[in-house]
């Protein structure tokens, strides 16, 4: 008897899921756009291209890791961002973002006012002063030495942990 009800089921129900009268065509990208969670920075340390972002909307929320190179092929520009994502989570708690710029062509506002010679990465604070550039790889560690030597960022650790005073 189980057979004859398993038979039964797997010739009505595949017909079932063949049913698609008055139903339009469904875009994949547009299924999995839906499905991809909303970034929070507070989560997750974003990656945004230069040519995407007005760089003022971060001013006094966020800090900014600038990395800049001619090419997307430059090992160096690889290395940044791969010292960077080992680090994701420490850069999340400095409240920092990073953008990139790979295409000198498109001339991005941040890349006029930075003006890089080749491959460079820079720190701007919240204030959106830059900071510190430099023209070499840093290492995750590094970067965060100099933004934790940063005012607004000596303050920041002295409200979370008052206890520092």
């Amino acid at each position: 008897m189980k057979l004859v009800w398993t038979l039964v089921f797997a010739l009505i129900f595949p017909l079932g899921l063949g049913a698609t009268e008055g139903t339009e065509p469904v875009d994949p990208a547009e299924v999995s756009e839906d499905l991809e969670p909303a970034l929070n920075p507070d989560e997750v340390l974003l990656f945004l291209d230069a040519r995407d972002i007005d760089v003022r909307e971060f001013i006094w929320t966020r800090r900014l890791i600038v990395v800049m190179a001619d090419t997307p092929d430059d090992p160096q520009f690889t290395r940044q961002l791969d010292a960077l994502r080992e680090r994701e989570m420490e850069f999340v708690a400095r409240d920092a973002v990073v953008i990139f710029d790979a295409h000198p062509a498109d001339r991005s506002p941040l890349r006029q006012v930075l003006r890089p010679r080749g491959f460079m990465t820079a720190i701007i604070d919240k204030d959106g002063e830059v900071k510190a550039r430099r023209p070499a790889v840093r290492s995750g560690r590094e970067l965060m030495a100099v933004i934790d030597r940063f005012p607004t960022r000596r303050q920041e650790m002295l409200e979370r942990l008052p206890s520092g005073r």
